[in-house]
């Protein structure tokens, strides 16, 4: 007799770890490759954290935590909100999660039934609607377009019926569009009028090329998802943070408890140093922006036109549909032919990513030089 399997782990893949792997392929032949799938930086954690990281290992027993992190991290955060936001947070409501990935699952746990319609653009970070998936909330597509930046508005919202809640991302993954200054504040007091819980994705904060990044922290009733792993380059640290209602937040410590007990020991302490290391972030950054600009004008000569202005993150998401409509073969082309490898957008647009392909420049700067070449000369 068969044992029974639950209906949850039924969700997509993942599908840049395909690239990934076909592109691990290629290197195990002997073959070069120049990696543009896969968001992650291409530098160490900062030396202030791995400066503490090291102290703690040797002075401290690094045992369970609060659930909601240790109270110098909790601080720091709220610290990192009034001097960058001029928001006065309480400590109370700051949580340190284990990753972004922790942040969401406990955030959709915390406010969302199953039954529950959650809206979040298309294209957006698969991610959000696998979770939603497992536990069985209904994902509501919001069509979105260059006219808005790929970024969800009031008025895209009102014709999508109840909704529990709403997941924007600014900048996004993939397309790296930003809120106009602004429209994010109207879109979180749209949420607070409508009853409608906003969940905002924000971490890719600190990394902006054209405008400062708002937050949705100014809400009330908004949950910000935060996390170390992108500008402050802590991805394998599994360490982030959410700031929380003040309805939710009870709840939510009860489900971390209960799921995690707490955030990684060691990864909390060294992330509280992370705020001092400003310098070394920012010069990061400016190899992000060089990267840009050089990506950026490479794939525009290749007529791979971006789908919406890049003004943050570390992606560039184009319209591919003037080279072929598939763009998981495009992708594989791309990869076979040139060695360089790319994400087709079917991992952000389930029903028309075959239009569309995204491209990290988090790379290092001769390897996505080299890219560019290779994209410029490239005939299919």
């Amino acid at each position: 007799m068969a044992l029974k399997l639950a209906s949850r782990g039924d969700v997509a893949p993942f599908l840049v770890m395909e690239v990934v792997r076909a592109a691990e392929a290629r290197a195990a032949e002997g073959k070069d490759v120049l990696h543009l799938e896969i968001g992650q930086p291409g530098f160490q954690a900062p030396k202030g954290v791995r400066r503490a990281a090291a102290e703690a290992l040797e002075g401290d027993v690094l045992g369970y935590t609060g659930a909601l992190g240790v109270p110098p991290l909790r601080a720091r955060i709220a610290a990192h909100y009034a001097d960058t936001y001029d928001l006065d947070l309480p400590e109370r409501r700051v949580a340190a999660t284990t990753g972004s990935s922790g942040g969401f699952l406990l955030a959709f746990l915390a406010c969302f039934e199953a039954g529950d319609r959650v809206a979040l653009a298309d294209p957006s970070y698969p991610c959000y609607r696998n979770i939603l998936k497992a536990l069985d909330i209904e994902v509501v597509p919001i069509a979105v377009g260059p006219e808005t930046r790929f970024q969800p508005t009031p008025e895209a919202l009102q014709g999508l019926g109840d909704l529990a809640g709403v997941i924007v991302a600014s900048p996004s993954n993939p397309t790296g569009s930003m809120f106009l200054p602004g429209e994010l504040h109207r879109l979180a007091r749209w949420c607070d009028d409508q009853g409608v819980r906003l969940i905002s994705d924000e971490i890719y904060h600190g990394l902006h090329y054209e405008h400062e990044a708002e937050t949705a922290a100014i809400s009330p009733s908004a949950i910000v998802i935060n996390s170390f792993s992108k500008y402050y380059a802590m991805t394998g640290w599994r360490i982030g943070w959410s700031i929380v209602p003040e309805d939710v937040i009870d709840g939510f410590e009860r489900l971390a408890q209960n799921f995690f007990i707490s955030p990684p020991t060691l990864s909390q302490i060294a992330a509280t140093a992370a705020f001092d290391c400003r310098p070394e972030l920012e010069a990061n950054k400016a190899v992000y922006a060089a990267n840009r600009k050089v990506l950026l004008a490479a794939l525009t000569d290749r007529g791979l036109a971006p789908a919406a202005p890049p003004d943050g993150a570390f992606s560039i998401y184009v319209d591919s549909s003037s080279l072929a409509n598939d763009s998981g073969a495009l992708c594989k082309a791309m990869l076979d032919e040139i060695g360089v490898a790319a994400t087709p957008g079917y991992d952000f647009q389930p029903t028309d990513g075959g239009r569309f392909i995204r491209f990290s420049f988090c790379a290092d700067q001769a390897s996505v030089a080299e890219a560019a070449r290779r994209l410029k000369t490239w005939r299919l």
